[in-house]
């Protein structure tokens, strides 16, 4: 497994952008279908497949499919998932990145690019918080992947990659703080 950080701190120059209290409500909302079944999901997906969750990992390889890429941090709605779940979605685990709760860092953009552009299955096991990784993750995906995360207590949200989805998530990703010109450089690349 391989680190993208080298501090132990979350360090401020690894800080990109943070998420504003005021949008905190229009990420409640889902971003597509809300569906309980891992098999009838994956009936809808047609290419890459990007994971963003433990539970919506572990769901997903459950039902045969290893996510092109997987994001986790061994956490569901703020408390540790079970021994189960967490061998099973950390097992080939191949980056290592901390990532702050509420925020999108440097190490995490950078190992999301990463795992982007290989063609091997990469987890992506963040120390802090991944859940904020789907928005950007929507905006670099190749179109028509299935970015997958959950939406708490009502089970996964399959948002299938279009234009249409990329600029509501790059106009979202503009009204956080931070270094949004930073931001867009690594993402993009």
């Amino acid at each position: 497994m391989t680190r993208d950080d080298t501090d132990d701190a979350f360090a401020d120059d690894d800080q990109l952008l943070v998420l504003p209290d005021a949008l905190r409500h229009e990420l409640k909302e889902p971003m597509g279908p809300i569906e309980t079944d891992a098999d009838r999901l994956l009936e809808g997906v047609d290419g890459h497949l990007i994971a963003v969750g433990d539970v919506v990992t572990y769901h997903l390889l459950q039902a045969g499919r290893r996510p092109d890429v997987a994001l986790v941090d061994g956490r569901t709605k703020r408390t540790e998932v079970d021994a189960e779940i967490r061998e099973a979605v950390t097992e080939g685990a191949s980056i290592e990145v901390r990532n702050p709760p509420a925020e999108l860092g440097v190490p995490v953009i950078r190992a999301l690019r990463r795992a982007l552009s290989t063609d091997d299955p990469t987890t992506i096991l963040v120390d802090g918080e991944e859940d904020l990784v789907a928005l950007p993750a929507i905006v670099a995906a190749p179109e028509g992947a299935s970015v997958v995360y959950g939406q708490p207590d009502e089970g996964m949200v399959h948002v299938t990659v279009t234009d249409d989805h990329r600029a509501e998530m790059r106009e979202l990703l503009e009204r956080f703080e931070g270094d949004t010109e930073r931001f867009w450089e690594l993402l993009e690349g």
